[in-house]
């Protein structure tokens, strides 16, 4: 078996052998059998007597949002525990960062303010902004859309659900792009050759013809798509493979740990990976997130048509990645912080050391893509503000086509400031944050209700040309119903 193959196979094979989750946070919940999820427990509190230094990877996904979105507003129920991911639900939406610093490919922000789900305690708020590419100057780019049309695709709200969005992704395309069809069931095959983005009429009508059945026999569908983006590799271009599936795969035994060692060689030759979810009951979240997170790429779940719209044309320039393996690293002053909890990111989280090596995978960020990360701290004991502290943020990132990291740092600064007086960003990331161990039940949650997330929602005011922040208002209000 070639190289390829076996790649293939061991991707696949990951996806059979997650652990199923049957959703429901209660006995008055539905379960939905057949729905994969992982269960990671929620980041504690970490005295900085012990250890000072927090390091993690950033994550650039929006998937988790929608699919919850999906259970509050179509299934009327709360969603499983491990459908939630906090760092998912704040980085769906698209937040008017400042980009300001045109030496590198990404821009930095943040801000410290008092708690509001818990008075004793503060906040910090780190922002990451991708340098926007106008659509006149994106890198030619060198796509395959690889289909998953077995048997458990045929439904409206999967393969037609994904078919529509493909045909509103080539109508964003440029002449100068191509782009080629993969599918999969019982087995595989080159639907479309690589095709100029000047033949949309071509391309849109392979599309069309896609159908969903047979049994799911994945790998050769993997193999040849990953042959097609090396075939037509563009030096200094846009390589990404876009896989649409409900990852109900079926493959033979394999382990984790080689999955993500041949990922990893996947990843090396320079192609990127978008993974768009969709359906549910036989939905594996678990192990699309892991290809995303271990390929270069992204991952999406798509529930509606407006979510298509949002993927596929609201956030086009998310498809080309600006900055690759993007690091955060704080150290904490144990004179200022008795300890601090990371919220969110629980399977994103790296060791000390793994900050500058370079071999050391971590998260990309797109065009003009904002990514935010959340901090709640425990200042000293006996202390009061007297002066302003400063809290030292380092960053690494590696340009899109280098394997060297390059660093950059920002000084946060403690001055003091309640929640009412912090940015509008601080508040609309908070009450995302609080809403999110609301669903979970945290037991960090404090004081957190959904009232008081829908207080800091409204007291906010921030550009929501596509009606998101809107409707997370309503979210808030079904999920307090629920």
């Amino acid at each position: 078996m070639n190289k390829l193959s076996l790649i293939a196979v061991t991707v696949f094979t990951f996806f059979a052998s997650c652990t199923k989750y049957e959703a429901g946070l209660g006995s008055g919940d539905v379960a939905l059998s057949g729905d994969t999820y992982s269960e990671t427990e929620e980041s504690p509190f970490i005295n900085v007597s012990e250890k000072p230094v927090s390091t993690f990877s950033i994550d650039a996904d929006g998937a988790s949002y929608s699919n919850i979105r999906r259970f509050l507003m179509k299934e009327n129920q709360l969603p499983p525990k491990g459908a939630v991911r906090t760092e998912e639900l704040i980085n769906y939406f698209q937040l008017d960062y400042t980009f300001d610093n045109p030496s590198h490919p990404v821009s930095i922000n943040g801000e410290v303010s008092q708690c509001p789900w818990n008075d004793a305690h503060k906040l910090i708020r780190i922002g990451l902004k991708g340098k926007s590419i106008p659509k006149a100057q994106l890198p030619n780019s060198n796509f395959v859309f690889l289909i998953d049309v077995s048997g458990s695709m045929a439904s409206e709200d999967k393969l037609e659900l994904l078919k529509n969005g493909f045909k509103y992704f080539v109508n964003e395309m440029s002449p100068e792009d191509k782009v080629a069809i993969v599918t999969y069931a019982g087995d595989a095959g080159v639907v479309l050759e690589s095709t100029s983005g000047a033949e949309k009429d071509k391309i849109r009508k392979a599309i069309d013809k896609l159908g969903a059945g047979g049994s799911t026999a994945g790998a050769k569908g993997i193999t040849t798509a990953y042959e097609i983006a090396q075939a037509n590799f563009i030096e200094g271009g846009n390589n990404r493979i876009i896989l649409g599936t409900d990852g109900d795969f079926n493959v033979g035994p394999s382990s984790q740990e080689e999955l993500v060692k041949l990922i990893e060689e996947k990843r090396d030759m320079g192609i990127f990976i978008t993974v768009l979810g969709v359906g549910r009951g036989n939905l594996n979240d678990a192990a699309l997130e892991q290809i995303a997170d271990n390929g270069n790429g992204t991952y999406e779940y798509i529930d509606n048509l407006e979510q298509l719209r949002k993927v596929f044309i609201y956030d086009y320039n998310k498809f080309f990645t600006v900055a690759k393996d993007v690091k955060v690293q704080v150290e904490f002053n144990p004179e200022n912080v008795e300890s601090y909890r990371l919220i969110g990111y629980e399977n994103r989280t790296l060791n000390k050391e793994d900050f500058t090596d370079d071999k050391k995978d971590a998260g990309e960020i797109g065009s003009g893509q904002n990514i935010t990360a959340l901090y709640e701290i425990i200042p000293k004991a006996n202390t009061e503000f007297k002066s302003v502290k400063t809290f030292k943020i380092d960053f690494r990132y590696k340009m899109p086509d280098s394997n060297e990291s390059i660093p950059l740092s920002l000084d946060i600064f403690d001055q003091g400031k309640s929640f009412d007086q912090s940015s509008d960003f601080m508040k609309f990331t908070a009450g995302v944050a609080s809403f999110s161990m609301l669903l979970t039940n945290s037991q960090y949650k404090g004081n957190s209700s959904y009232d008081a997330v829908s207080a800091w929602l409204n007291s906010t005011n921030l550009n929501d040309e596509h009606n998101f922040v809107s409707e997370f208002k309503t979210i808030v209000q079904k999920a307090k119903s629920l």
